[in-house]
């Protein structure tokens, strides 16, 4: 893969520290009044027997893979804005882990670019994650739906990832 543009690299945070993913929606939709269509999607960190989530990562990769999938996106998609934040290291139930916000003259294309790079994060960004829960510690893999709801996207033709 090429080096994605500055505008892709600059469209992807990677974070150490909470953050509001309200705040940060309300910013993207105020940089892009001019969108017909602003999609979001927030991942938080799920609670019940989990007690923290860890993920590690290699920084440099991490970011230029991230902007890859935006380019990609870019490319399929229509799109005026793309934000990804997405959090590492040790995070509790119910904080946010990642969000992704896309803008677009309509809402097909802000909701099916959301829909394409949250499974491309899920399956093919170089994370590596670790729950815990009690005294047991587990590396946590990619489900086999997620990498089946990933594979759609994989037909250029297909508009919104589904033959």
């Amino acid at each position: 893969m090429s080096e994605p543009p500055a505008t892709d690299e600059r469209a992807v945070r990677i974070v150490c520290e909470a953050f509001d993913p309200e705040g940060e929606i309300a910013a993207f939709r105020a940089a892009h009044a001019h969108a017909g269509a602003i999609a979001s999607f927030t991942g938080c960190v799920r609670g019940g027997e989990t007690e923290a989530l860890a993920l590690e990562h290699y920084a440099d990769l991490t970011h230029r893979t991230i902007a890859g999938f935006v380019h990609e996106a870019r490319a399929r998609f229509d799109l005026m804005g793309v934000c990804i934040i997405h959090r590492v290291g040790r995070m509790a139930p119910g904080e946010a882990i990642v969000l992704v916000a896309c803008a677009s003259a309509h809402r097909k294309d802000a909701l099916a670019a959301v829909d394409c790079l949250m499974d491309r994060l899920k399956t093919d960004a170089p994370f590596w994650k670790r729950e815990e829960t009690g005294e047991e510690r587990r590396w946590i893999e990619p489900r086999a739906e997620d990498v089946a709801a990933a594979r759609r996207w994989n037909d250029p033709a297909s508009e919104d990832g589904r033959s």
